[in-house]
């Protein structure tokens, strides 16, 4: 399998570990790191033996694939700029700003023939991934990420910095058009939506509770599912899957036992197993497991919960 040339296009907080990702990787020849600081760039550059830039342009039609982890106002220009010249792409989340920029990218990607891929990083969490097989029809869910203030993401409400995740997640589980949405929210410490609780109704009678914060004391991630006959909590901070079903048995009459299986994931890295899965769609041409469209269909729940809230 010959070496993909890949780069790195923006290597701040989260750009930094793409950058040791695809240098690491065998199927992977990462040439070049770029960042607006030409400080940030070169260090990133120099330890993994790499070129240093600090335009993107000097990268068009040289790489196979690129990593877009630059802020989300640059996604749209960035990603159009790389699928103009015959280069794949994973935008980190959420993938543009607006929902039409989302669309012009898609029907760019299927025009050249070429993979987007979005960078919701917790549908590689070993946690979710051992989940298929029991999923069936989720009737009730309810979510909670809670994370304490980090100035880092301020520059978007906390639906678009953090509850997005569960959006997308929920969204794919699902598999059905949302209903109705009603939101609350407040801000605390920035001038935009800080903690927020969304009610998500579906065609299929599924009813997703989902509540994010960035002002907590604490971090948790988890996610319940209800089902037909199981409970599953899914951990994704700790990386541990809990499922309950109905045993057999009966422990007293007319209540059945409760069986469990809990499940931890102690070596598991979400980014890597997220860059090789982006790599070998384009090796293999299979489908990208966080697709362009999923990524869309994030934005535009995460922009309209967003309207709810008067924060846009």
């Amino acid at each position: 399998m010959s070496k993909l040339k890949t780069a790195v296009i923006g290597v701040g907080y989260l750009g930094k570990f793409h950058a040791e990702k695809y240098a690491a990787l065998e199927k992977s020849d990462l040439i070049a790191v770029v960042d607006a600081n030409a400080e940030t760039a070169k260090e990133i550059a120099d330890k993994y033996g790499v070129k240093a830039l600090t335009d993107y342009h000097e990268l068009l039609g040289k790489v196979d694939a690129v990593s877009i982890a630059a802020p989300t106002t640059m996604h749209h220009q960035i990603a159009r700029d790389f699928l103009e010249h015959d280069t794949h792409v994973l935008i980190e989340k959420p993938i543009t700003v607006t929902v039409d920029q989302a669309d012009d990218l898609i029907e760019l990607a299927i025009a050249n023939d070429l993979m987007i891929q979005v960078g919701h990083l917790e549908r590689f969490n070993a946690a979710l991934m051992d989940l298929s097989g029991t999923l069936e029809t989720p009737t009730f869910i309810e979510s909670h990420r809670l994370a304490p203030f980090n100035p880092r993401a301020t520059d978007v409400n906390v639906i678009l910095d953090l509850m997005i995740h569960d959006i997308d997640i929920i969204l794919d589980i699902v598999k059905s058009d949302i209903k109705e949405m009603r939101a609350s929210g407040t801000q605390v410490l920035t001038n935009s939506t800080d903690i927020a609780n969304v009610r998500i109704e579906f065609e299929n009678g599924c009813v997703a509770n989902v509540t994010a914060s960035r002002v907590s004391v604490k971090t948790e991630r988890k996610m319940r599912i209800f089902q037909h006959n199981a409970y599953i909590s899914v951990d994704f901070h700790n990386r541990e899957l809990s499922i309950y079903k109905k045993g057999d048995k009966e422990i007293h009459p007319g209540i059945p036992e409760i069986v469990s299986e809990i499940s931890t994931y102690d070596n598991s890295d979400a980014l890597n197993l997220e860059i090789n899965a982006f790599l070998d769609s384009i090796h293999h041409g299979t489908p990208i497991l966080v697709s362009g469209e999923d990524g869309r269909r994030a934005l535009d729940a995460a922009i309209k919960i967003s309207a709810l809230l008067k924060d846009t």
